[in-house]
């Protein structure tokens, strides 16, 4: 049996999915009844639980051949990242009272980065998890394609706002089926001790790269326009961020290069190109709109 938090976001309802098409038993770990309730339909056994409670945690994973250990996102953190160290801490406990099989975290690319950044969060969850005394897997994917739906809409204007720059420089790329197909994999599998698992697509992509995929799929020319850096704090704080600086330093990282693989040359290769992910968001988009 293997436990799936993060069950009702993309990768981990795709790793969940995956192992039920496979035959295996899937716990979901879910903070709610509601959330729980279309998992228990599809067979699932149903376990509540938050990120910090290390009560809840431990028995969730109870008995799990495998862990797949996803956290709640925090974009805007306090200095410090305390509700990182509290996952961490509660999520530790949980691991060393009950000993699942084997862990898989769903890291981040980057998260070796010295340089203080929102990526530093999933660092906090690698350091604490390399200490426990189960088989872990840090699963490191690139830049999710799908961060693309936050642009759909002004693709339709035909201007998108662009953090990612310069506009030519392309960065990695990762469909999140593919992370959620090699979560699946990896929790089945066997090994000792820590390792690193770095995915990416087939290819990288830039700025330039998504608005082309946009103009292609309307049908009508599609500009990317860079957003200038020193406007970049003004408006995440007008959105109503508090610290928005580990997300200015992250964009950064990309930006400027130091946000990339740990070992390149051992990066696990993806097959589903940017233009199938961004044809899917497209043809949501506009589903929506028909259905309002």
């Amino acid at each position: 049996m293997y436990a799936i938090t993060g069950i009702t976001g993309r990768v981990g309802g795709i790793a969940a999915r995956a192992l039920l098409d496979a035959g295996e038993r899937v716990r979901a770990v879910v903070r709610s009844a509601d959330k729980g309730a279309p998992w228990a339909l599809k067979g699932c056994e149903v376990a509540m639980a938050t990120a910090t409670d290390a009560s809840a945690l431990k028995h969730a994973f109870t008995g799990a051949d495998g862990v797949f250990l996803m956290t709640p996102p925090v974009f805007d953190p306090q200095p410090g990242f305390p509700i990182m160290r509290a996952i961490a801490a509660a999520t530790v406990a949980a691991i060393e009272a009950v000993r699942p099989g084997r862990v898989v975290f769903l890291s981040t690319v980057g998260a070796q980065a010295t340089e203080p950044n929102l990526l530093s969060g999933a660092a906090i969850i690698e350091d604490a998890l390399r200490s426990v005394s189960v088989p872990v897997a840090l699963l490191r994917p690139a830049w999710f394609m799908e961060n693309a739906e936050w642009d759909v809409e002004a693709a339709k204007g035909g201007v998108v706002p662009s953090f990612l720059q310069p506009l030519d420089h392309a960065i990695p790329m990762i469909a999140t089926q593919d992370i959620g197909a090699v979560a699946a994999e990896l929790l089945c599998e066997r090994w000792r001790g820590v390792r690193v698992v770095e995915l990416e697509g087939p290819r990288r992509y830039s700025a330039n790269d998504i608005g082309a995929a946009f103009a292609n799929l309307l049908g009508r020319p599609v500009r990317m326009e860079p957003v200038a850096r020193d406007r970049w704090e003004l408006l995440f704080r007008a959105q109503g961020m508090q610290n928005p600086a580990p997300r200015m330093r992250m964009l950064d990282g990309f930006n400027e290069g130091w946000i990339d693989f740990e070992d390149r040359p051992g990066v696990r290769k993806t097959a589903t190109p940017l233009e199938t992910v961004m044809a899917e968001l497209v043809a949501r988009s506009g589903a929506s709109q028909m259905a309002s």
